[in-house]
Order: C-alpha cells, then structure tokens, then sequence
C-alpha cells in the first residue's frame, strides 16, 4: 500500500502548511493595499492607544506623581463639599419652620376643620380673561338656573380623599397601593417630613397622619430615612452629595382581623403513616401599601444584599426620596394632576435632529440637582419604631 505521508521526502503536512503560510500572505497583501481597511484599523489603533488610562500610563513618574497630588486635592474637595451639603441640611431645617404654618393650614382646609375666607379662596387662572367674557354672556341666560343649582349643590366638609387622590394620580404611588388598601388611605389626613435635629446622625422622617379609623389604632405612621453626606473612604471621587443608605419603619398596631398585610390561606397536609388528610390554616405575606412602613433592611454586616434585594431597596429609596421632595411641598398640585403634567414635560423625548451652535452661541444648561435631605427626629408616640 503507497504510504501519501511523504512527497518527494517531505511531509504532506509541512506542505499543507507552507501552502497556507502562502496563502494569508495573498490575502494580507490585498488587505493592507486597500486604503479603506487602513483607516478602520489606523482608527482602531488610535482608539485604544489614546484612552485615558493607556495616556497616564506613558507620563514620565514626575508627571504621575504630580497627578497624585491633584487627586489629593481632590479628595479634599469631596470632604468640603460633604460640610456644604451638611449646611444645606441645617438651611432646610430652618426654612421647614417656615413652611410648617401653611402646611398646618393646609391640613386644616383639607379636613374642613377650618374655612377658607373669600380673599384666600380666590385664584385667578390663566384663561381668567376668556372665562370671564365666557361667563357674562352665559350669565345673562343661567343666572336662574345657577342660584338653584347653587343651593342644592352638595357641600362636603373639606377636600374628600385628598391624600388619597394623590396616591391614585402618581403611578410611582398607585402600584404599590391594593384595592384593599384604599379605604385606609381614605383615612389619610396628612403626611409631614421633619428633618434631624442639630448635631445628630443626617435623616428625614415621614409622618403619615390618620384619623380614627376600623384598621388600626396608630394615629401617626412613620419611616425614618437614614442619610449619609461623607466620601467613601475607599471610592472618595464617587461623592455626589447625600445619599440614603438605610431605612426604618415602625410597628402597626392592626385591629382583629384587619392587618392587610397579611393573608390566611388553607393548606392540605396528608399524614404519612395513616394516609388521613387533614386542612391547616396559615398566615402568609400580602402585598400592601402598607408594607411601605416594614422596609428591607440595608445589609450593615459586610455582606451584600442579593439583586432583587438591592433593587427593592433603591425603590424604597427612591419613594421616599419623592414623598420628600415633591409630594408633600407640591400635595395640591398632585391632587388636581399639575405637577404630573409638569414632570412629564420634563421627560426625555423622542431622539430628533440635533442642532450644532456656531459662532458666539453658546448652549446653557440648567442644573436641576435636587439635595436630599436628612432627619432623625424624635418618634411620635403613636407609633412603635421597629
């Protein structure tokens, strides 16, 4: 049998070799006498040889260390700007006292407790001028029909389900709450933020206020946002401003048989040995709006929170962050859907034509950083801290 292993004493394989050697040159060749392909792999190179961190790395060690120096300094930066936010808390303290009068107010036109006199009850509309020539022509017909219509029109004491409405209207708020949540919220009178006192620990707590109602006994519900306002010691440079880093709730005090966070459900259990079946009741978790006041726990024990974990925590967060900043500064403009049409204004958009400025134009960008707030206050004795 002919042995094919050898061609005139050199091995088929060597030759296999040699052949494609010669072949990936052919094509190299070709390759790089084609200007196009040049430039992608020219740009190709660029790229990677000139990012930042492959650039630092080609300084001379004089260079290196005076960039070390810079980062010093920057460090310090982060630690000034840290006292800057702490200042801000103290500023929005003060100006919170300030607030806290109309707030009261406020609550006192919502429950009816208080009303309104004819001088603060007058708002003038944007459209008032139309309206008004709207209304002289329409005047001079309904004027009759008007007054009793007037008098027969129902006068509920205050402004019903207030709070409620808001949570309705704000989907960030709507789809936690359960439709057998709603009639607790209806109970809902008024929501508070109070800020840390001087000298202690950054927070903010939320007050949830409610009348007497069939659920539970707790007039006040409350959440203690924990806040921190220092670089990291490991990441400095990641410091952006005060953060929230853990949250408290407190413990309600359910009627029987009224605890929405729970449910009982029935379970069959059959006995190995006698083959009898026999039906077990238990209680489970239920979703609730109010379990917004039994939050997750941050991880303080060096271990890290699984990634539904983290992303329950960031939403809590960020919750508590909105009741903070906008709902409750902002309540009545949730209420009648102004300040959702505001914020969806603000809304990325669909991606369009970008428009370059030439010449003297410059384009101006507003920073709307909001600063998170902070505050440890003493707990309402209606509600048990957990």
């Amino acid at each position: 049998m002919a042995d094919n292993s050898f061609s005139d004493g050199v091995p088929s394989d060597s030759l296999e070799a040699a052949k494609n050697a010669s072949n990936t040159e052919k094509l190299t060749d070709q390759v790089m006498q084609n200007p196009q392909v040049l430039a992608a792999l020219q740009e190709r190179l660029d790229s990677v040889s000139h990012t930042p961190s492959s650039y630092i790395e080609t300084l001379p060690k004089a260079v290196k260390r005076r960039i070390n120096a810079l980062k010093q300094l920057q460090v310090k930066c982060a630690h000034i700007e840290a006292k800057f936010y702490e200042e801000v808390h103290d500023l929005e303290r003060k100006y919170a006292a300030l607030y806290q009068p109309l707030f009261d107010k406020r609550r006192e036109f919502i429950t009816g407790d208080v009303e309104p006199t004819d001088e603060e009850s007058e708002w003038h509309s944007e459209n008032e001028e139309e309206d008004k020539l709207a209304g002289d022509m329409k005047n001079k017909v309904v004027i009759a029909e008007k007054e009793a219509a007037t008098a027969e029109e129902p006068n509920p004491k205050g402004i019903p389900e207030f709070w409620f409405t808001i949570f309705r209207n704000v989907d960030m708020l709507s789809e936690l709450v359960q439709e057998y949540d709603e009639p607790i919220l209806k109970h809902l009178q008024d929501i508070k933020v109070k800020f840390s006192d001087p000298g202690q620990p950054m927070s903010f707590v939320l007050e949830f206020h409610f009348e007497p109602n069939d659920y539970f006994t707790n007039s006040v519900l409350t959440k203690t946002y924990k806040m921190k306002s220092e670089p990291d010691k490991a990441d400095p440079f990641s410091f952006e401003g005060p953060e929230i880093v853990d949250c408290d709730g407190c413990t309600i005090d359910w009627k029987k048989g009224k605890n929405v966070t729970v449910k009982t459900i029935k379970k069959k259990q059959k006995h190995k040995g006698r083959g009898t079946v026999r039906t077990i009741t238990k209680q489970v978790p239920n979703d609730s709006f109010f379990n917004f006041f039994s939050p997750l726990k941050a991880s303080g024990d060096g271990e890290s929170l699984d990634e539904d974990s983290e992303f329950t925590l960031a939403s809590d967060f960020e919750i508590g962050h909105f009741f903070r900043e906008r709902i409750v500064p902002r309540a009545v403009l949730y209420f009648t859907g102004e300040a959702i049409e505001d914020d969806d204004n603000f809304e990325e958009g669909e991606e369009g034509e970008e428009e370059e400025l030439e010449g003297d134009e410059e384009g101006e960008d507003e920073d709307d950083a909001e600063i998170n707030p902070k505050k440890e206050p003493s707990q309402p004795s209606e509600c048990k801290q957990q």
